[in-house]
């Protein structure tokens, strides 16, 4: 009976979507148009289209840090895009899982939350480089999302200041730990010992 089964088409202009309807991560891998989306909590969130120079910059230099300092250790660290999916229980379906975000950065320390999709689970540690089309959204639902699901090191960078936020998830509630300047080297808890400066981070003024 397996060759009567119909499969669903392909959705190949995002147009056709509806922009208050509810989708699930399933709806998602059907979805086969250019622009970048995400889903929080079943709601349609567009992405920004090619990252500026000042965010590719900044993002491969954290990025590039990172991956050097866990050479070797049991954490992974992955830079856009890459699906991370919060489901409500981490045995739910694709068609029952209604989040599925892109960070810009996230470091995953349980490696059983790692599929070929991507990330099935909170992240241990995710960081988000600001643009004027996602702040609001990377400073409200995704930060509501990062600490309901329980992330415990949020990192929010700020490209045109030259400022890196850093939030601990304390008795399940972020705290900001500090606001960072070019001057500075930042430290982490989730990955003790990762020691980033600051000046080669926010190397140019843009």
């Amino acid at each position: 009976m397996d060759m009567y089964q119909y499969e669903e088409p392909k959705i190949e202009d995002i147009s056709l979507l509806e922009p208050e309807a509810t989708y699930s991560y399933a709806n998602y891998l059907r979805w086969a148009f250019e622009e970048r989306v995400e889903l929080i909590k079943g709601k349609l969130f567009r992405m920004s289209p090619a990252p500026r120079r000042a965010h590719q910059d900044i993002a491969g230099t954290i990025h590039a840090r990172m991956h050097v300092f866990l050479s070797q250790k049991e954490c992974k660290v992955y830079h856009a895009p890459f699906d991370v999916r919060f489901p409500n229980n981490i045995n739910d379906p694709d068609d029952q899982t209604f989040t599925v975000v892109q960070p810009d950065i996230c470091v995953i320390c349980d490696l059983s939350k790692l599929d070929d999709a991507g990330c099935k689970g909170a992240p241990d540690l995710i960081v988000e480089i600001l643009s004027a089309s996602t702040a609001s959204k990377d400073l409200n639902e995704k930060y509501r999302l990062y600490e309901e699901f329980g992330v415990q090191e949020y990192w929010v960078v700020y490209p045109g200041e030259n400022v890196l936020e850093i939030y601990d998830l304390t008795d399940g509630v972020y705290v900001l730990r500090g606001k960072f300047l070019r001057e500075d080297v930042v430290t982490s808890k989730v990955l003790k010992g990762l020691e980033i400066k600051l000046d080669e981070v926010f190397e140019e003024d843009y």
